[in-house]
């Protein structure tokens, strides 16, 4: 016997996943195996992870940064986990989603917010700078853009459109006083 593929053996396939997987499915009404219950791998967390893996297995070539450029790296991801939790503070205080796909309540413009469209992005590209000066691979410093341009195209852009959409006078205002980096 094989894999029976027809819709009529879809009970039979479902009795044999576990129950926990079929909630989680039908709550956030994707179907499996399709491309948009994948979304979770699609998170800046985990691009931040595969360009930082790529920043690793770049470390000592180039100078060697040293002391100095492990002082640094540090530095930036200390002042990077600040950003995320001044962020993080603000989401909640305004009780929406950190969630990059999420569909946001509120336009948060306050706090670090103020100054920063993105501080979370903003973090994370200073999280792969430190992890390239920690690890001595200043070769790696070249990903920092691509990441960039990568959460650029998949995060930033497609909420900027949410939130325009959603607060259209507000987000309008917001965008013109507030750079989206820094």
């Amino acid at each position: 016997g094989g894999r029976c593929a027809t819709p009529r053996c879809a009970p039979a396939r479902d009795r044999l996943r576990p129950r926990f997987i079929l909630r989680r499915v039908a709550r956030s009404g994707n179907v499996p195996g399709e491309r948009a219950g994948m979304k979770w791998i699609d998170t800046p967390p985990v691009w931040l992870a595969g360009f930082a893996a790529l920043g690793w297995l770049l470390r000592g070539v180039g100078p060697d940064l040293g002391q100095l450029g492990a002082g640094l790296g540090w530095l930036l991801i200390a002042l990077a986990l600040v950003l995320v939790a001044l962020a993080a503070r603000e989401f909640r205080r305004h009780r929406t989603t950190i969630i990059p796909h999420g569909s946001p309540s509120a336009l948060v413009t306050t706090g670090v917010f103020a100054r920063s469209r993105n501080p979370i992005y903003l973090a994370d590209a200073l999280i792969l700078c430190g992890l390239a000066l920690i690890w001595s691979a200043p070769v790696a410093l070249l990903l920092v853009p691509a990441f960039v341009a990568v959460i650029r195209a998949r995060f930033v852009l497609p909420e900027e459109r949410r939130l325009r959409n959603n607060f259209p006078a507000e987000y309008a205002a917001y965008a013109q006083q507030t750079k989206r980096w820094l």
